[in-house]
Protein backbone atom coordinates (compact mmCIF):
# COMPACT_ATOMS: atom_id res chain seq x y z
CA UNK A 1 0.00 0.00 0.00
CA UNK A 2 2.76 2.46 0.85
CA UNK A 3 4.30 1.89 -2.58
CA UNK A 4 1.02 2.83 -4.27
CA UNK A 5 0.95 6.12 -2.39
CA UNK A 6 4.02 7.39 -4.25
CA UNK A 7 2.40 6.93 -7.69
CA UNK A 8 0.43 9.94 -8.99
CA UNK A 9 -3.16 9.89 -7.76
CA UNK A 10 -5.98 9.29 -10.23
CA UNK A 11 -8.21 12.31 -10.86
CA UNK A 12 -10.95 12.81 -8.25
CA UNK A 13 -14.19 11.00 -9.16
CA UNK A 14 -16.63 13.92 -9.26
CA UNK A 15 -19.62 11.72 -10.11
CA UNK A 16 -18.94 9.50 -7.08
CA UNK A 17 -18.46 12.55 -4.84
CA UNK A 18 -21.77 14.05 -5.97
CA UNK A 19 -23.49 10.70 -5.46
CA UNK A 20 -22.23 10.57 -1.85
CA UNK A 21 -23.51 14.11 -1.20
CA UNK A 22 -26.93 13.33 -2.68
CA UNK A 23 -27.16 10.08 -0.71
CA UNK A 24 -26.38 12.02 2.50
CA UNK A 25 -29.31 14.32 1.71
CA UNK A 26 -31.62 11.34 1.13
CA UNK A 27 -30.50 10.02 4.55
CA UNK A 28 -31.42 13.20 6.39
CA UNK A 29 -28.65 15.79 5.98
CA UNK A 30 -30.13 19.19 5.00
CA UNK A 31 -26.93 19.99 3.07
CA UNK A 32 -23.51 18.58 2.19
CA UNK A 33 -20.44 19.71 0.27
CA UNK A 34 -17.00 18.58 -0.86
CA UNK A 35 -14.12 20.86 -1.76
CA UNK A 36 -11.06 19.28 -3.35
CA UNK A 37 -7.89 21.33 -3.84
CA UNK A 38 -5.81 19.48 -6.40
CA UNK A 39 -2.39 20.91 -7.25
CA UNK A 40 -3.72 24.46 -7.26
CA UNK A 41 -7.09 23.65 -8.90
CA UNK A 42 -10.26 23.67 -6.80
CA UNK A 43 -13.28 21.40 -7.29
CA UNK A 44 -16.52 22.59 -5.68
CA UNK A 45 -19.49 20.27 -5.18
CA UNK A 46 -22.50 21.13 -3.01
CA UNK A 47 -26.01 19.77 -2.54
CA UNK A 48 -28.92 20.92 -0.38
CA UNK A 49 -29.31 23.85 2.00
CA UNK A 50 -27.21 25.69 4.57
CA UNK A 51 -30.34 27.06 6.23
CA UNK A 52 -33.65 25.18 6.39
CA UNK A 53 -35.46 28.38 7.38
CA UNK A 54 -34.49 30.51 4.39
CA UNK A 55 -33.69 27.69 1.98
CA UNK A 56 -30.30 29.23 1.18
CA UNK A 57 -28.19 26.75 -0.77
CA UNK A 58 -25.09 25.38 0.96
CA UNK A 59 -21.76 26.30 -0.63
CA UNK A 60 -18.16 25.11 -0.29
CA UNK A 61 -17.25 28.60 0.94
CA UNK A 62 -19.55 28.43 3.97
CA UNK A 63 -17.92 28.63 7.37
CA UNK A 64 -18.53 25.58 9.54
CA UNK A 65 -17.87 24.31 13.03
CA UNK A 66 -15.05 21.82 12.44
CA UNK A 67 -15.17 19.95 15.75
CA UNK A 68 -12.19 17.69 16.36
CA UNK A 69 -10.25 18.93 13.33
CA UNK A 70 -9.33 21.54 15.99
CA UNK A 71 -7.15 18.84 17.59
CA UNK A 72 -4.70 18.98 14.67
CA UNK A 73 -4.33 22.77 15.09
CA UNK A 74 -3.75 22.28 18.83
CA UNK A 75 -1.15 19.56 18.25
CA UNK A 76 0.74 21.72 15.74
CA UNK A 77 0.94 24.61 18.22
CA UNK A 78 2.31 22.25 20.90
CA UNK A 79 4.86 20.78 18.48
CA UNK A 80 6.01 24.30 17.63
CA UNK A 81 6.56 24.77 21.37
CA UNK A 82 8.60 21.53 21.38
CA UNK A 83 10.69 23.05 18.55
CA UNK A 84 11.17 26.15 20.70
CA UNK A 85 12.43 24.04 23.62
CA UNK A 86 9.49 25.03 25.87
CA UNK A 87 8.14 21.49 26.29
CA UNK A 88 9.29 17.90 25.74
CA UNK A 89 7.06 15.16 24.32
CA UNK A 90 8.25 12.44 26.68
CA UNK A 91 8.12 14.50 29.87
CA UNK A 92 5.28 14.11 32.39
CA UNK A 93 2.39 16.54 31.94
CA UNK A 94 2.59 17.19 35.69
CA UNK A 95 6.07 18.71 35.21
CA UNK A 96 4.37 21.62 33.41
CA UNK A 97 0.98 21.52 35.16
CA UNK A 98 1.88 20.37 38.70
CA UNK A 99 -0.66 18.09 40.34
CA UNK A 100 -3.10 18.17 37.42
CA UNK A 101 -3.14 14.47 36.52
CA UNK A 102 -3.46 11.48 38.87
CA UNK A 103 -0.54 9.61 37.26
CA UNK A 104 2.91 11.13 36.76
CA UNK A 105 3.60 8.65 33.97
CA UNK A 106 1.22 10.47 31.60
CA UNK A 107 3.45 12.34 29.16
CA UNK A 108 2.73 15.09 26.64
CA UNK A 109 3.06 12.47 23.88
CA UNK A 110 0.44 10.25 25.57
CA UNK A 111 -2.01 13.13 25.61
CA UNK A 112 -1.48 14.05 21.93
CA UNK A 113 -1.82 10.42 20.81
CA UNK A 114 -4.89 9.55 22.97
CA UNK A 115 -2.88 7.08 25.04
CA UNK A 116 -3.16 8.80 28.43
CA UNK A 117 -6.13 6.77 29.68
CA UNK A 118 -7.98 9.98 30.64
CA UNK A 119 -11.75 9.41 30.67
CA UNK A 120 -13.67 11.38 28.02
CA UNK A 121 -15.93 13.84 29.88
CA UNK A 122 -18.07 14.13 26.70
CA UNK A 123 -19.41 10.63 27.47
CA UNK A 124 -20.88 11.96 30.70
CA UNK A 125 -22.21 15.20 29.19
CA UNK A 126 -23.81 13.57 26.14
CA UNK A 127 -25.04 10.26 27.55
CA UNK A 128 -28.41 11.61 26.34
CA UNK A 129 -27.53 13.48 23.18
CA UNK A 130 -30.29 16.11 22.91
CA UNK A 131 -30.78 16.78 26.62
CA UNK A 132 -27.03 16.78 27.11
CA UNK A 133 -26.58 19.29 24.31
CA UNK A 134 -29.32 21.63 25.57
CA UNK A 135 -27.66 21.55 29.02
CA UNK A 136 -24.28 22.71 27.64
CA UNK A 137 -25.30 24.73 24.56
CA UNK A 138 -24.71 28.08 26.27
CA UNK A 139 -22.48 26.98 29.14
CA UNK A 140 -18.98 28.39 29.51
CA UNK A 141 -16.59 26.04 31.29
CA UNK A 142 -13.08 26.65 32.55
CA UNK A 143 -10.47 24.09 31.51
CA UNK A 144 -10.25 23.09 35.17
CA UNK A 145 -13.99 22.31 35.31
CA UNK A 146 -13.66 20.08 32.24
CA UNK A 147 -10.71 18.25 33.81
CA UNK A 148 -12.72 17.75 37.01
CA UNK A 149 -15.45 16.06 34.94
CA UNK A 150 -12.87 13.75 33.37
CA UNK A 151 -10.99 13.01 36.59
CA UNK A 152 -14.22 12.13 38.41
CA UNK A 153 -13.81 8.75 36.65
CA UNK A 154 -10.81 6.42 36.91
CA UNK A 155 -8.24 6.18 34.10
CA UNK A 156 -9.45 3.85 31.33
CA UNK A 157 -6.01 2.27 30.82
CA UNK A 158 -2.38 2.41 31.92
CA UNK A 159 -0.57 5.48 30.44
CA UNK A 160 0.90 4.64 27.04
CA UNK A 161 -0.80 1.22 26.82
CA UNK A 162 -3.41 1.68 24.10
CA UNK A 163 -5.19 4.23 21.92
CA UNK A 164 -8.42 5.37 23.56
CA UNK A 165 -9.98 8.54 22.10
CA UNK A 166 -10.77 11.21 24.69
CA UNK A 167 -11.50 14.92 24.36
CA UNK A 168 -9.93 15.38 27.80
CA UNK A 169 -6.50 14.85 26.22
CA UNK A 170 -6.84 17.99 24.13
CA UNK A 171 -8.22 19.96 27.06
CA UNK A 172 -4.86 19.15 28.71
CA UNK A 173 -3.11 20.21 25.48
CA UNK A 174 -4.94 23.57 25.62
CA UNK A 175 -3.91 24.03 29.25
CA UNK A 176 -0.29 23.30 28.31
CA UNK A 177 -0.38 25.87 25.48
CA UNK A 178 -1.77 28.55 27.80
CA UNK A 179 0.76 27.76 30.54
CA UNK A 180 3.77 27.70 28.18
CA UNK A 181 2.86 30.74 26.05
CA UNK A 182 1.23 32.73 28.87
CA UNK A 183 -1.47 33.56 26.30
CA UNK A 184 -4.91 32.19 25.41
CA UNK A 185 -5.23 29.34 22.91
CA UNK A 186 -7.18 31.80 20.73
CA UNK A 187 -4.05 33.97 20.54
CA UNK A 188 -1.80 30.96 19.92
CA UNK A 189 -3.94 29.81 16.95
CA UNK A 190 -4.12 33.36 15.61
CA UNK A 191 -0.41 34.20 15.84
CA UNK A 192 1.03 30.81 14.91
CA UNK A 193 -1.38 29.42 12.29
CA UNK A 194 -4.26 31.66 11.22
CA UNK A 195 -2.19 34.78 10.44
CA UNK A 196 0.89 33.14 8.84
CA UNK A 197 -1.27 30.91 6.60
CA UNK A 198 -3.78 33.74 5.85
CA UNK A 199 -6.72 31.58 6.93
CA UNK A 200 -9.48 34.14 6.38
CA UNK A 201 -12.36 31.89 7.53
CA UNK A 202 -10.76 30.39 10.64
CA UNK A 203 -11.79 31.66 14.07
CA UNK A 204 -11.67 30.54 17.66
CA UNK A 205 -14.83 32.30 18.81
CA UNK A 206 -15.20 30.63 22.24
CA UNK A 207 -16.79 31.69 24.60
CA UNK A 208 -19.15 33.33 22.04
CA UNK A 209 -21.84 31.06 20.60
CA UNK A 210 -22.08 32.58 17.12
CA UNK A 211 -20.24 32.15 13.80
CA UNK A 212 -19.11 35.30 11.96
CA UNK A 213 -19.83 35.93 8.26
CA UNK A 214 -21.51 33.45 5.92
CA UNK A 215 -21.92 30.02 7.49
CA UNK A 216 -23.88 26.81 7.35
CA UNK A 217 -26.37 26.25 10.12
CA UNK A 218 -26.08 22.93 11.97
CA UNK A 219 -28.91 20.46 12.59
CA UNK A 220 -28.53 17.59 15.03
CA UNK A 221 -30.93 14.64 14.81
CA UNK A 222 -32.94 13.74 17.90
CA UNK A 223 -32.42 10.12 19.01
CA UNK A 224 -36.01 9.03 19.26
CA UNK A 225 -38.09 11.19 16.91
CA UNK A 226 -35.48 11.87 14.23
CA UNK A 227 -36.52 15.55 14.24
CA UNK A 228 -33.83 18.10 13.38
CA UNK A 229 -32.73 20.49 16.11
CA UNK A 230 -31.04 23.71 15.02
CA UNK A 231 -27.78 23.53 16.97
CA UNK A 232 -25.96 26.42 15.26
CA UNK A 233 -25.73 28.64 18.31
CA UNK A 234 -23.49 26.96 20.88
CA UNK A 235 -20.33 27.80 22.82
CA UNK A 236 -18.68 24.39 22.22
CA UNK A 237 -17.17 25.15 25.63
CA UNK A 238 -17.22 21.44 26.53
CA UNK A 239 -14.51 20.96 23.88
CA UNK A 240 -12.54 24.23 23.50
CA UNK A 241 -9.03 23.25 22.27
CA UNK A 242 -10.43 19.79 21.50
CA UNK A 243 -13.12 21.02 19.12
CA UNK A 244 -14.25 24.67 19.07
CA UNK A 245 -12.70 26.09 15.88
CA UNK A 246 -14.73 27.54 13.01
CA UNK A 247 -13.18 27.23 9.55
CA UNK A 248 -13.91 26.52 5.86
CA UNK A 249 -13.01 23.93 3.25
CA UNK A 250 -10.42 26.17 1.66
CA UNK A 251 -8.73 26.98 4.98
CA UNK A 252 -8.65 23.37 6.18
CA UNK A 253 -7.11 22.21 2.89
CA UNK A 254 -4.54 25.03 3.07
CA UNK A 255 -3.63 24.18 6.68
CA UNK A 256 -3.20 20.43 6.16
CA UNK A 257 -1.22 20.91 2.95
CA UNK A 258 1.16 23.30 4.74
CA UNK A 259 1.49 20.84 7.63
CA UNK A 260 2.52 17.79 5.59
CA UNK A 261 4.81 19.90 3.38
CA UNK A 262 6.77 20.77 6.53
CA UNK A 263 5.88 24.46 6.63
CA UNK A 264 4.55 24.50 10.22
CA UNK A 265 7.06 22.51 12.27
CA UNK A 266 10.62 21.22 12.02
CA UNK A 267 11.11 17.93 10.10
CA UNK A 268 11.82 16.28 13.48
CA UNK A 269 8.43 17.22 14.95
CA UNK A 270 6.55 16.33 11.77
CA UNK A 271 8.16 12.90 11.99
CA UNK A 272 6.92 12.59 15.60
CA UNK A 273 3.44 13.61 14.47
CA UNK A 274 3.49 10.78 11.90
CA UNK A 275 4.38 8.03 14.41
CA UNK A 276 1.26 5.89 14.26
CA UNK A 277 -0.69 3.93 16.85
CA UNK A 278 -3.14 1.47 15.24
CA UNK A 279 -6.84 2.27 15.72
CA UNK A 280 -8.35 -0.45 13.51
CA UNK A 281 -7.62 -2.20 10.21
CA UNK A 282 -7.92 1.00 8.12
CA UNK A 283 -6.95 3.74 10.58
CA UNK A 284 -4.11 4.87 12.80
CA UNK A 285 -3.50 7.91 15.01
CA UNK A 286 -0.35 10.02 15.28
CA UNK A 287 -0.11 13.22 17.34
CA UNK A 288 -3.39 15.03 16.77
CA UNK A 289 -3.54 13.49 13.30
CA UNK A 290 -5.46 10.59 11.78
CA UNK A 291 -4.19 8.29 9.05
CA UNK A 292 -6.83 6.72 6.78
CA UNK A 293 -5.76 3.82 4.55
CA UNK A 294 -7.51 3.89 1.17
CA UNK A 295 -7.23 1.60 -1.87
CA UNK A 296 -4.58 3.92 -3.37
CA UNK A 297 -2.54 4.58 -0.22
CA UNK A 298 -2.85 6.59 2.99
CA UNK A 299 -4.13 10.12 3.62
CA UNK A 300 -3.62 12.31 6.69
CA UNK A 301 -6.01 14.63 8.47
CA UNK A 302 -8.84 14.55 11.00
CA UNK A 303 -12.57 14.10 11.31
CA UNK A 304 -14.78 16.44 13.30
CA UNK A 305 -18.16 16.00 14.96
CA UNK A 306 -19.85 18.75 16.90
CA UNK A 307 -23.65 18.98 17.26
CA UNK A 308 -25.07 19.63 13.78
CA UNK A 309 -21.70 19.46 12.01
CA UNK A 310 -19.80 16.52 10.45
CA UNK A 311 -16.42 17.34 8.90
CA UNK A 312 -13.71 15.34 7.10
CA UNK A 313 -10.43 17.16 6.34
CA UNK A 314 -7.64 15.10 4.76
CA UNK A 315 -4.62 15.57 2.52
CA UNK A 316 -2.40 13.35 0.41
CA UNK A 317 1.06 12.58 1.84
CA UNK A 318 2.71 15.18 -0.40
CA UNK A 319 0.08 17.83 0.39
CA UNK A 320 -0.81 18.30 -3.28
CA UNK A 321 -4.41 17.17 -2.93
CA UNK A 322 -6.73 18.06 -0.07
CA UNK A 323 -10.38 17.25 0.64
CA UNK A 324 -12.80 18.87 3.02
CA UNK A 325 -16.17 17.11 3.05
CA UNK A 326 -19.02 18.33 5.23
CA UNK A 327 -22.64 17.61 6.14
CA UNK A 328 -24.69 19.94 8.35
CA UNK A 329 -26.07 17.19 10.55
CA UNK A 330 -24.93 14.96 13.40
CA UNK A 331 -26.19 12.02 15.45
CA UNK A 332 -26.90 10.30 12.11
CA UNK A 333 -24.68 7.23 11.65
CA UNK A 334 -26.00 6.53 8.14
CA UNK A 335 -24.96 9.96 6.85
CA UNK A 336 -21.60 9.55 8.59
CA UNK A 337 -20.90 6.27 6.79
CA UNK A 338 -21.95 7.75 3.44
CA UNK A 339 -19.76 10.85 3.82
CA UNK A 340 -16.77 8.62 4.67
CA UNK A 341 -16.93 7.46 1.05
CA UNK A 342 -15.86 10.92 -0.15
CA UNK A 343 -12.24 10.10 0.77
CA UNK A 344 -11.94 7.18 -1.62
CA UNK A 345 -13.63 9.20 -4.41
CA UNK A 346 -11.49 12.30 -3.85
CA UNK A 347 -8.10 10.62 -3.52
CA UNK A 348 -8.33 7.35 -5.47
CA UNK A 349 -10.72 8.37 -8.25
Amino acid sequence: MSGAATAPLAAPDKAELRKALRTALAQGAPGAFARVDDNGKAIHLAEGVADRGTGRAIGTGDRIRVGSVTKTFTAVVLLQLVDEGKVKLDTSVNTYLPGLLPDRRITVRHVLSHRSGLYDHANTLFAQSVQGFENVRNRVYTYRQLMDLSLAKPLTNKPGAVYSYSNANFVVAGMLIEKLTKKSVATAYQERLIKPLKLTDTYYVHPKNTIPGRYSRGYMTADSSGRKIDSTRQTVSWAQSAGALVSSGKDLNTFLSALVRGELTSPTQLKQMLKWTPVNSTQAYGLGLRRRDLSCGSVYGHTGTVQGYYTWAFTSKNGKRGLTAFANTSNNATVYTTMNRTLEAAFCG
